[in-house]
């Protein structure tokens, strides 16, 4: 009888610790950092977190502000627990590099990698093409005429990306203006009209299926898609952005177009409770049919590759690696 009764009490201290592990996660209110208000970002974060509310019991916030800058330092800063991110600036943040310029993001984890791409590429105006004679991106930028490159302002992520690519034929954006061009940044309302007007010549910026301001500049600049050169790739891979193809998504494309892919991950804090992080990246992994039906960006999510290091760019979270354990994703 004494040995039932021990036996009946261990198991009702495994049920206890087990229970309140539980409902310490559940209790947890999760921050998710995506980005203003009608941003695609803010709909995919919306997605989670029906998601999660649909299939855990966390409850989740969505921050209406942040961006593929600033948020790994949202989540460093512990202003969300977890957040959305793009792989490559998430590396320049945790190791304090390039636009975070020394401050460092050491307490960021990864949980699901693979999103989506996000890509960056280079529209050039035919006019231009035509005058000059230039049939590829390495002949404008080493050809030593004068070439008005337009990109957003300071603070993105495609600064530091012009940089790199410039630096690969062996050029800067001193050098671009001593030979008389200029480096437009400017606000996205202006640039279709910079491009109409003939003021850029080449311009540079994340690609997205149905980017607006792409799509405006397809429409009405005379432009055409330009391929990354070689050299550009090669330079990028150096700041971790890999190697993409731009699929056929507009019309002044004839075939893909090779650019960069920026990647895009959901990040987390080192802090979030194993259990909530474990939650969080199962929910999300066998709920993406769903939160590709709110952004279809997510179809190009593999499952396979959810884990895999060159799609998370930084360590994964300890309940994220119980998750793909579990799941034999590692």
């Amino acid at each position: 009888m004494r040995g039932i009764t021990q036996s009946l009490a261990r198991r009702s201290a495994i049920f206890l610790v087990a229970s309140a592990m539980a409902l310490s996660a559940h209790a947890e209110t999760i921050r998710i950092g995506a980005m203003p208000v009608g941003s695609g970002w803010y709909v995919a974060a919306a997605a989670i977190k029906k998601v999660l509310e649909e299939n855990t019991a966390l409850r989740v916030e969505v921050i209406a502000r942040g961006g593929g800058v600033a948020n790994p330092m949202v989540v460093q800063q512990g202003k969300a627990q977890i957040a959305l991110s793009n792989v490559a600036t998430t590396q320049w943040a945790v190791q304090g590099e390039l636009l975070y310029a020394g401050q460092k993001a050491p307490d960021i984890r990864s949980l699901v990698g693979g999103l989506n791409p996000v890509y960056i590429g280079a529209i050039v105006r035919n006019d231009y093409l035509q005058a000059n004679g230039f049939t590829s991106l390495k002949e404008i930028l080493e050809s030593g005429k004068p070439v008005n490159i337009m990109m957003k302002p300071p603070g993105s992520n495609i600064p530091p990306a012009l940089d790199a690519i410039l630096e690969a034929h062996g050029t800067s954006i001193a050098k671009i203006k001593a030979a008389g061009g200029r480096i437009l940044q400017i606000d996205s309302s202006q640039m279709a009209g910079m491009i109409r007007d003939g003021r850029a010549d080449l311009y540079f910026d994340t690609i997205l299926r149905g980017h607006p301001t792409v799509q405006e500049i397809s429409l009405t600049g005379d432009v055409s898609f330009i391929d990354l050169s070689p050299e550009a790739i090669t330079a990028l891979a150096k700041i971790d952005i890999v190697k993409g193809e731009i699929p056929k998504w507009f019309d002044i494309q004839q075939t893909s177009t090779v650019g960069g892919d920026y990647g895009t991950h959901l990040i987390a804090h080192k802090d979030l409770s194993d259990e909530a992080a474990y939650q969080i990246t199962k929910a999300v992994v066998e709920h993406m049919d769903q939160l590709a039906a709110e952004f279809p960006a997510w179809q190009a999510f593999v499952r396979e590759q959810a884990a895999s290091p060159e799609k998370n760019g930084i360590a994964l979270h300890p309940g994220a690696i119980r998750y793909y354990k579990e799941v034999h994703l590692l």
